[in-house]
């Protein structure tokens, strides 16, 4: 039986958004940017494999990748979007640019925050897996909660302690709503070790592509900057004094820059259907 990913749609506006959630998040993740986007999108949030209401697939490893993958598009099939647009938060950005990479047809534009297209290396890979393996046991050991708080430590989410109080406890929340099968299962079929390695393919990704990611994340940035140089038609946007979540820590300009990306008219001029993207057309790599 295939995979079905649980979702919810909202939003009144022109262009079709398919939004794809962190690990320890789910559809609810984006919900704090309904006021600044549902004027402007229709978004179609879904629960990737092993968080909310969505079960593991039915392989592991990169198997159980591709099947969410292919997932993604029984979504949009069930809903009869034929084309949307993409826009994935760190694991979800890197299923955001596999499933563009799959079906380009499917989709008008892709938006990657803090995302990366795997790793190069096997021996990355292979630690990589054996890091996500000693984390799953970690998660069986010590629990659901003692997960988030070690979660929650890692420098890379230190922008995220300066969210208001309140805003932090539904963050806290979303993530111990997560189970120990859930998050093990995810480590196991959605984590970097098992995704194939787009780094090659991106030179075909022919999508306008805007790159997101935190000032003070230095490690994403570089990543986005190696992207940046390597897409045919990509924009790129830093967000000072963020970290690895600008969605969460500065949603206004973070909106702002979705709503003015989806809104660019890439392609005004029918005879230039056929020509070599530009990459001056999408503001550089800047």
């Amino acid at each position: 039986m295939a995979l079905k990913l649980a979702y919810e749609t909202w939003g009144e506006g022109k262009y079709p958004l398919l939004l794809l959630h962190g690990f320890t998040g789910n559809r609810s993740s984006f919900d704090h940017l309904r006021p600044l986007l549902s004027e402007q999108v229709r978004a179609i949030a879904v629960d990737l494999p092993g968080h909310g209401e969505t079960p593991l697939p039915s392989r592991t490893g990169r198997d159980g990748f591709l099947e969410t993958v292919e997932a993604l598009f029984g979504v949009l099939d069930e809903l009869k979007v034929p084309t949307a647009n993409l826009l994935g938060y760190s694991q979800g950005a890197r299923f955001a640019l596999a499933a563009a990479l799959t079906k380009p047809e499917r989709f008008g534009r892709l938006i990657m925050e803090s995302g990366s297209p795997g790793l190069h290396r096997r021996q990355e890979r292979t630690e990589r897996r054996a890091k996500d393996a000693n984390l799953a046991t970690f998660i069986r050991q010590k629990g659901v909660e003692a997960f988030v708080a070690h979660w929650e430590s890692q420098p890379i989410f230190a922008g995220l302690r300066n969210l208001p109080a309140e805003q932090q406890e539904v963050l806290r929340s979303r993530r111990r709503a997560c189970t120990v099968e859930g998050l093990v299962g995810a480590l196991e079929c959605l984590g970097l070790g098992v995704q194939p390695d787009y780094w090659p393919e991106l030179q075909r990704q022919r999508l306008p592509t805007l790159l997101l990611t935190g000032a003070l994340d230095e490690k994403f940035t570089q990543i986005a900057r190696r992207m940046a140089a390597e897409l045919p038609v990509v924009w790129r946007r830093t967000f000072e004094g963020s970290s690895h979540a600008p969605h969460l820590e500065a949603p206004e300009e973070y909106a702002s820059e979705v709503v003015s990306f989806l809104r660019t008219p890439w392609y005004e001029a029918p005879q230039f259907e056929n020509a070599a993207p530009d990459k001056s057309a999408a503001g550089g790599q800047g």
